[in-house]
């Protein structure tokens, strides 16, 4: 069972809250960057300021003589230069600390989605999880490395036109006052707006990514179907959707951009006007009204670029909001506080007492009902019954991928509410049906069931699990790409592979085994058999069996249907008493004996 968080209701930036928190770790980065931002607002405040030194000064002639221009000129290369190198490093550290920022937060929410249990990924489509460890990232890498830099000169750069316009000519800055509020309020406006389209825009992209790595990871069946079409209209759809509510957000941002630019730039001019009257009627100097000029758009600027930012600042906000989800996830499938020691040595025996169980996902389905079974050490058991019955439940819970409903589940005598996932799945050695295979090397793809097996361990599991000969004829041996999903293997070769890795966890007494052999040839089905009988030698074994060769040679079968056990015993025994074994063994297993 997985709690997920709701999202946050608020219109604002509050979702930047886990950006900070991720790079306030850096405090010595961040103090760079605002002393090199606040030296490069400086100088940049002090160019109009320069211009009306040389203006009122350096023009100025005395007794016939040119004014002190050079000295003016001098004063304003100084502020150039220190407003470049003050740039520079401003830019370096602000892209470092984007850079790391992001680079934390997706290994923060990477080591979350590993500690989850599987029902969150019933409910949350992985390649949607995907893309919003690449795409939302992407978006906040931008804002933390460049918008938010840009955002804080520009209120630097604006508060500081804003003073010393007060100190040049407190009149027509008052004046430039009133402006204010109707830039402030159509910003905020717009802004809460574009913020909600932002979060859906990101929703529909997580879409498209969703349908491109679906169809990319089927495209043989996509091409065998001549489907190629349909699923390029299914792209082409979602791919639009994407667009359509990009151009609403577009929209308003350029109407938001527009009204601002226009209120303030039309109050700049409406204000030098009168101050183009005083220095006509001698009240002010031309340099006072040429630094006021210059001042007064730099602050225009500063409310424009802030009217652009808040955008992308709103859309960075929609992203970490999602990225929180993931990252604030909870999972009930956690170690307690105190978790109860496992015995050593272990025995390997696992039992299940009245257990009731639905998955998250369908609560309206019980999948295990009033369920019991002890499974003995040592002992070979084999699960039988119709599809849905309930068998890969079993294993689920085994596992403890989910806690039962009702009822308690035993390995070795602890429940395993009492224990560490961990520890209870260090003992467990699993085969699926479905073979997973990484896109990595052989090498990797064997150490997978102990990272620490030397090269003689890895050649002995492969060698017991018949796989030897085909991996040593691999171009690069073990460590020869096996491409996404074991692209570049047979599935019987598949299998073996994933057996190998089972056979190299040598300590955990307990195997769970989904034979899956039916789709094989004669000579792969006998190879995997073969390694099958390796890799069940010393341990309890649970097999849900397609094979009539493995329940025959099972020291007890398990009949179920229904989420219940409905027949227990022996092939002889159960194939004569005419129940559903002796029906499915009828239809599943005759031609195999024939």
């Amino acid at each position: 069972m997985v709690t997920r968080p709701e999202p946050p209701k608020a219109k604002n930036l509050s979702g930047l809250s886990i950006v900070w928190r991720f790079a306030a770790q850096y405090r010595l980065q961040l103090v760079a960057a605002g002393i090199a931002l606040l030296l490069a607002a400086a100088a940049t405040s002090g160019v109009p300021y320069a211009f009306k030194l040389i203006i009122d000064r350096g023009f100025t002639a005395s007794n016939g003589q040119t004014g002190d221009i050079a000295r003016w000129f001098e004063y304003l290369l100084m502020l150039v230069g220190v407003m470049a190198i003050a740039t520079a490093v401003r830019f370096y550290f602000v892209s470092w600390i984007g850079e790391r920022v992001v680079a934390d937060i997706r290994l923060a929410v990477h080591r979350n989605l590993l500690r989850l249990a599987p029902g969150f990924f019933e409910e949350n489509r992985p390649a949607e999880i995907a893309s919003r460890i690449t795409a939302d990232t992407t978006i906040i890498e931008q804002v933390v490395g460049t918008t938010i830099s840009v955002a804080l000169r520009n209120i630097v750069m604006g508060t500081a036109c804003a003073i010393i316009l007060f100190f040049l000519a407190p009149a027509l800055a008052s004046r430039l006052l009133i402006a204010i509020p109707l830039i402030v309020v159509p910003l905020v406006v717009l802004g809460r707006r574009i913020r909600a389209i932002s979060t859906r825009s990101q929703d529909r992209i997580a879409d498209v990514g969703t349908i491109a790595s679906e169809v990319l990871g089927a495209m043989k069946i996509v091409q065998a179907y001549n489907q190629q079409g349909r699923e390029a209209q299914r792209f082409t759809a979602a791919t639009e959707e994407v667009f359509a509510v990009a151009k609403k957000r577009i929209l308003l941002r350029a109407i938001m951009t527009a009204v601002v630019i226009l209120l303030m730039f039309s109050a700049i001019t409406m204000i030098i006007w009168k101050g183009a009257t005083d220095v006509a009627e001698g009240r002010m100097t031309g340099g006072t009204i040429a630094a006021f000029v210059l001042y007064g758009g730099l602050l225009a600027g500063a409310f424009g670029a802030l009217s652009e930012v808040y955008g992308d600042l709103l859309r960075a906000s929609g992203a970490s909001e999602r990225l929180a989800e993931l990252l604030n996830a909870k999972s009930d499938i956690t170690a307690p506080a105190n978790p109860a020691a496992m015995p050593e040595p272990s025995r390997g025996e696992l039992e299940f007492q009245h257990v009731g169980f639905r998955y998250p996902t369908r609560l309206e389905v019980s999948a295990l009902h009033n369920f019991s079974l002890k499974v003995r050490p040592n002992e070979k058991l084999a699960l039988v019954g119709p599809s849905g019955a309930g068998k890969t439940t079993i294993f689920q819970l085994a596992e403890r991928f989910y806690d039962p409903q009702e009822g308690r589940i035993t390995l070795d005598g602890v429940d395993l509410k009492d224990a560490d996932p961990a520890d209870i799945r260090q003992r467990i050695a699993m085969v699926p049906q479905e073979v997973v295979i990484f896109a990595a090397s052989a090498r990797d793809n064997l150490r997978y069931g102990n990272w620490d097996a030397s090269e003689d361990e890895i050649w002995a599991a492969a060698r017991d699990a018949n796989a030897e000969t085909f991996l040593r004829q691999l171009p690069q041996g073990l460590d020869t790409f096996m491409g996404e999903g074991g692209a570049r293997l047979s599935g019987g070769q598949r299998q073996r592979l994933a057996i190998a890795r089972a056979l190299l966890r040598r300590d955990a007494p307990l195997l769970l085994l989904d034979e899956a052999t039916s789709a094989l040839d004669a000579e792969s089905e006998a190879a995997v058999q073969g390694a099958l009988e390796h890799l069940m030698e010393g341990r309890t074994t649970i097999v849900i069996a397609h094979r009539l060769a493995t329940v025959r040679a099972a020291d007890r079968i398990i009949v179920m249907d229904g989420g219940k056990i409905v027949e227990e015993g022996k092939h002889s025994e159960l194939a004569s008493a005419g129940g559903l074994y002796a029906r499915l063994a009828k239809l599943q297993f005759q031609g195999e004996a024939a």
